[in-house]
């Protein structure tokens, strides 16, 4: 019975976590035309573009690029499996930084200046939001008394309530983990702009299919972190822990529309400054 419960509990996040990655893709787009006075496409749009590309011809200039990319999507969807089951919440944030490196490969792996260039700030990138996920990990560990999450559906109270100013970091980096502006360094929606597309520049068919995937389960996971600092006992906090997850989407949605990208030496001092203040303080607290 219970490698029953288990496997339907797999299925389900295999399931349900690009289907949530896609559709919170998709409201992210639709959302921003409407603030750009644009129609815009569909909600169900990546679904079809996923699709489209997977029917394409792929052709790659080196034969590691789909390698590494398809262990980095790996690696994600085992990050959300992890997480989703309620397990070590550190061999989460190992597995996702090994998904992170594998796509930093894939970029290195082909030989276009464009590429090379936006995987340099992809390194960049890392550099500005790990620090603050590992500070994530140590915090809740500080207030569950454990790195499992589903320790966090026993908790008496929200771990938002003994680290703000971690959530507080975590909501900063979360525009550099979603390649959001003014953090967009490493990858241009556009290809007109100086990098053209950056890592994925030299990337087509399935290969973008599987990078696109996988970007889905990085805002599951990201959203996940942010999930963690609401949901507590309380069932009704389950609910809430969500709508404040969306909240928090809406709110990079947002701000990736209001600014314009920054150098990557601001980026990656600003958010060392952000992750020490408020990581450093918090963690200070919670041990006087």
């Amino acid at each position: 019975m219970r490698a029953l419960i288990l496997t339907l509990r797999i299925l389900g996040i295999l399931i349900l976590a690009p289907a949530a990655g896609g559709l919170l893709t998709g409201l992210d787009r639709v959302v921003s035309a409407r603030m750009q006075r644009r129609k815009g496409p569909p909600i169900l749009q990546p679904f079809y573009d996923v699709m489209k590309l997977a029917r394409k011809q792929s052709t790659t200039v080196s034969s590691m690029t789909r390698y590494f990319v398809t262990l980095s999507m790996c690696f994600n969807i085992f990050t959300v499996l992890l997480f989703g089951l309620g397990l070590d919440l550190m061999l989460c944030v190992f597995a996702f930084t090994l998904a992170c490196v594998f796509f930093v490969l894939s970029g290195y792996s082909s030989n276009s200046p464009f590429s090379f260039v936006g995987t340099e700030r992809e390194l960049v990138q890392i550099m500005c939001y790990e620090p603050m996920v590992l500070i994530v990990a140590f915090g809740y560990y500080q207030v569950s008394g454990s790195f499992n999450v589903g320790d966090a559906f026993r908790m008496g109270s929200p771990a938002v309530m003994r680290l703000p100013f971690i959530f507080i970091g975590l909501l900063y980096v979360l525009s550099v983990k979603l390649r959001k502006s003014p953090f967009d360094l490493s990858m241009s929606h556009h290809g007109h702009q100086e990098i053209v597309k950056g890592v994925i520049t030299e990337l087509t068919g399935i290969c973008l299919a599987m990078v696109e995937v996988s970007h889905w389960f990085e805002t599951v996971f990201a959203l996940g972190l942010v999930y963690l600092f609401f949901v507590y006992a309380s069932p009704a906090s389950w609910a809430a822990a969500l709508a404040l997850c969306l909240a928090a989407f809406l709110m990079e949605t947002l701000i990736d529309n209001a600014f314009a990208r920054v150098k990557w030496k601001l980026a990656l001092q600003a958010s060392w400054i952000v992750i020490f203040v408020t990581g450093g303080v918090n963690l200070l607290l919670l041990n006087l």
